[in-house]
């Protein structure tokens, strides 16, 4: 099993229910996976670098999480198509 940081940076357009929903469906898809999830790391609502979808805060998640190699491919798929989510990065920790 590897580790893995998922960064998600989520619409800032969303209520806070909405978000925190949108956070637990990204920990469900990464247990349906085969994934751990260890540890969840809100930032909170920074301001973004550019202009995104005519944005310019959005609200910053780190997922940290163990799981296989082909999981974050799989994760990555389902974020892409993921309402609300407006960037997403995924990489493999050292040990």
């Amino acid at each position: 099993m590897n580790k893995y940081e998922l960064c998600v940076v989520v619409s800032a357009k969303l209520e806070d229910d909405a978000r925190a929903e949108l956070i637990d469906r990204v920990k469900e898809l990464i247990a349906r996976f085969g994934g751990t999830v260890t540890d969840v790391d809100d930032w909170g609502k920074k301001r973004l670098a550019y202009e995104i979808e005519k944005m310019h805060e959005a609200f910053y998640s780190f997922i940290r999480f163990e799981s296989e190699p082909a999981a974050p491919g799989q994760i990555e798929a389902r974020l892409r198509i993921m309402d609300g989510v407006i960037r997403y990065l995924c990489v493999r920790q050292d040990a």
